[in-house]
């Protein structure tokens, strides 16, 4: 038993009919496992080592297992990888196999036909799971709005786990892909470091088409440790930072957003702190009042009104 052990260890408890039988388990051994309670059947062939719910990354291995050879795809590689920000994992556990086959998937797995499947598996890790930009890439694409498709990229970037450029790479490997030509200009910004849906929305909604000056983004300051400011018009020395008050949901969060602006205040500098509403709401509003307060620190600009200021 130490190999099915070993196994087990690998496999986060989850075991295949398919894979005893390889290890040399005769029909009689899998039954006395079963009976010993030592396995459970989690679903048709599949087996866990103990008897309360599965864990997610648990069903996961059950799912790549039950239509072996396969591998997690879409959103449940961004959530294996830790890639999928803020975003819960669904109840279906998305798996890939090869176009040229159809298994059968049990209950609660969805199942993808891939072309080229080996070529986007890293089949070493546990569980097999396609690369983050491949399933970035597929998740963006099918998303219902704009909105949701700047999330996913945003996230699979802020997770440290890929990057812009490899990202457009791979967006360039696609011959048919939905949404190709928005996902190259968020790509674009998330490359310029816009690196979350709310800074991709100043970038896009309230400096450039107002014509504020360009800022830096995500740039490394550290007072205390490493720290990131979101926003920084560097020869004027202000700093927007980018409230997402939406995820910034209890008080070690608001403390520490306290703390960064009061470093900032510290050195002298200028900040200010930009939601959701001004971004998404007022985004007009929002860049005319930016612009003046550029304005008194020096900036020789005027803020430029975009086709729907009349509207703001």
């Amino acid at each position: 038993m130490g190999r099915v052990e070993e196994l087990l260890a690998r496999q986060s408890g989850v075991v295949s009919r398919r894979q005893l039988v390889a290890l040399g388990c005769a029909p009689n051994d899998v039954r006395r496992l079963l009976r010993r309670r030592e396995l459970v059947i989690c679903s048709p062939g599949i087996y866990l080592d103990h008897t309360g719910d599965p864990t997610w990354l648990q069903r996961a291995w059950g799912a790549v297992l039950a239509v072996w050879p396969a591998a997690l795809c879409h959103e449940s590689a961004l959530q294996a990888a830790g890639a999928a920000g803020r975003r819960a994992a669904g109840p279906l556990i998305d798996v890939a196999v090869d176009r040229g086959r159809s298994p059968g998937p049990p209950p609660g797995v969805r199942l993808h036909r891939l072309a080229d499947l080996d070529a986007k598996v890293l089949w070493q890790l546990s569980p097999p799971r396609v690369r983050v930009e491949e399933a970035a890439i597929d998740v963006a694409s099918e998303t219902r709005d704009y909105f949701s498709a700047v999330a996913v990229l945003a996230d699979a970037v802020q997770s440290r786990r890929t990057s812009a450029t490899r990202l457009a790479t791979a967006l360039d490997g696609r011959s048919r892909i939905a949404k190709r030509d928005f996902l190259g200009q968020v790509l674009a910004d998330v490359g310029q470091g816009a690196c979350s849906v709310l800074e991709h929305g100043y970038l896009t909604r309230v400096e450039r088409p107002h014509g504020l000056p360009t800022a830096r983004r995500q740039v490394r300051d550290s007072p205390r440790g490493a720290v990131y400011r979101d926003v920084v018009y560097v020869s004027l020395d202000r700093i927007v930072e980018l409230d997402g008050a939406l995820f910034h949901d209890n008080a070690t969060d608001r403390d520490q957003d306290l703390e960064r602006d009061l470093d900032v205040a510290v050195l002298g500098r200028v900040t200010v702190r930009v939601g959701w509403g001004q971004v998404f709401r007022r985004p007009c509003r929002t860049a005319l009042r930016i612009g003046g307060w550029l304005r008194a620190a020096g900036w020789d600009g005027v803020p430029m009104r975009c086709p729907d200021c009349c509207g703001d």
